[in-house]
Parts: structure tokens; C-alpha cells; sequence
């Protein structure tokens, strides 16, 4: 009776395992370019059923995926995810590194960054991770000196780490969804990539100002819970957004404003 009873319930765990991963992987993910990338992988791969939840801004993809309302999300960096990690208080797993959407400066009003005019205002994200990262890109196109001489990753700065600042340059923090429909309300806009393409703009060739792809620290990731990562599904789709064939696809449809990381020296 006991072994019966035994391999009943050894069966029913099988059936609920079996039922799980044959269950469509729901994966949370911006809509360009990352739905766009997930699109085509459904494509090219149709035995992996995708069930892509499209976020509007308005939802953290990372607190969806720790209630355990979706299985994955594809739309952060890995900077980003650690901050995450500790606001919420929870670990995820990274398991692939996809591609790089290069921040950039934008603007309706100056041609140049040296036509900024004494004063000009800036507006940037909000969010300490991609708000240092714009102060970062600042400084590398020489508008402003930062004190801090680490790692751009490792070290984050605010507004109150410019020490040089010859045109007096305001900084504006503005949420990273709403930062395009400020353009015609500052004199220049620094955009994270996804943002950028959603309005209309090329980043390679709308930029006044563009990260560096080569070595960059800030690929786009395909993220889930520990207990996700060897699910069949995940490794599945991890292994198709690293392909050649994907990277083929970014390469071709984004024209060097979404870099794959196989480009990127990474």
C-alpha cells in the first residue's frame, strides 16, 4: 500500500513537473526592441512557446518576477538588476547577455554639444543607476568633470559629484519613459536606448552624443528566479537570444543603434 501510494505520488509530481514546462515561459519585456528580439526568436525557434507581457513603464518587471507573475524579463542591465536585487530584498539569476543599447544625447534645439548654449538644461534618468551613467557620458563628451575617477559601474555619482561645469549646466532627473516628450522643454535629453527608439529617433544617427559599444557594461539581460534557471524552457530561450542568428537580427533591423554583445567585445 505504502509503495503504491508511493510511486502515485512520484507520478503526480512528474505530470505537474511535465505540465509546467510545457506551459508557455511568460517573459516581461519592453516593446522595442526587446519584444521585437522575442518575436523573432518565436520565429525561428516555434517549438518554444513565448508568452511576451509588453511593459508600459508603469510596472516593475522585476517585482512582477519575483511575485512569480512572470517566469523571466529581458529589459535591464546588469547594473540595474543589482540595484533591484537590494530595493527589493530578493536574488535573481542572470542567464543571458544579449545586447546593447547605447545611451545617448539628443536634442531639438542644438545641432552640437558645443552649441549648448550658458545654462542649458539637461534632462536625465532618474534612477540612480542610468543617472550616473548619464553624468558618466557627460563627462566622456567633455560637457562636465566629475570628482569620482572609478569605474562607472562600481561607482555611482550624482549631480553633487560635478566639480567642473563651464557652461552651468542644469541637470534635470526625469522618469526614463517620459524623458523623449521633454525635448522640446529642455535644451537636451540623455536617453536610454529602448526609450529613443519608441519615439522615433536612430540613436546612431540622431545622437549628439553616444556611449561607446566596446566593452560596455551595460548589455541588456534575460533574467529569472534561481529555481527558473535550468528550467528547460529558460536555457532554451537563453540559448537562442545569444545566437548567431539573433545577433544576425539585431545587426540588420537596428542598424548599430542596438548592438548585439557578440559585437561588443564582451
Amino acid at each position: 500500500m505504502m509503495k503504491s501510494a508511493y510511486y502515485g505520488l512520484a507520478g503526480l509530481a512528474l505530470i505537474i513537473s511535465q505540465a509546467v514546462h510545457a506551459a508557455p515561459l511568460r517573459v516581461a519585456a519592453d516593446p522595442v526592441p526587446h519584444s521585437e528580439i522575442l518575436e523573432y526568436v518565436q520565429k525561428i525557434d516555434p517549438k518554444l512557446d513565448l508568452k511576451i507581457i509588453q511593459m508600459n513603464g508603469g510596472v516593475n518587471p522585476n517585482a512582477l518576477l519575483a511575485s512569480g507573475d512572470v517566469d523571466a524579463n529581458y529589459f535591464q542591465h546588469l547594473p540595474y538588476l543589482k540595484d533591484q536585487e537590494k530595493e527589493l530584498g530578493k536574488t535573481f539569476s542572470v542567464v543571458a547577455s544579449v545586447h546593447i543599447e547605447p545611451l545617448g544625447i539628443y536634442s531639438h534645439k542644438v545641432k552640437s554639444l558645443a552649441d549648448l548654449p550658458q545654462g542649458a538644461s539637461i534632462a536625465v534618468p532618474n534612477n540612480s543607476t542610468n543617472l550616473s551613467r548619464a553624468l558618466y557620458l557627460l563627462q566622456d563628451k567633455g560637457v562636465i568633470k566629475l570628482k569620482s575617477t572609478g569605474d562607472a559601474t562600481s561607482v555611482l555619482v550624482t549631480p553633487k559629484d560635478i566639480v567642473d561645469n563651464p557652461k552651468k549646466i542644469k541637470i534635470i532627473e526625469i522618469e526614463s519613459p517620459q524623458i523623449p516628450r521633454s525635448l522640446d522643454d529642455v535644451d537636451a535629453a540623455i536617453i536610454n536606448g529602448n526609450y529613443a527608439l519608441e519615439a522615433g529617433l536612430v540613436p546612431a544617427k540622431d545622437a549628439l552624443g553616444l556611449e561607446s559599444a566596446k566593452n560596455n557594461p551595460y548589455a541588456n539581460l534575460l533574467v529569472t528566479r534561481p529555481e527558473l534557471k535550468n528550467d528547460p524552457r529558460i536555457i532554451e530561450l537563453a540559448k537562442d537570444l545569444e545566437s548567431q542568428q539573433v545577433a544576425d537580427f539585431i545587426r540588420k533591423k537596428y542598424n548599430g543603434s542596438v548592438i548585439p554583445v557578440r559585437d561588443a567585445g564582451q
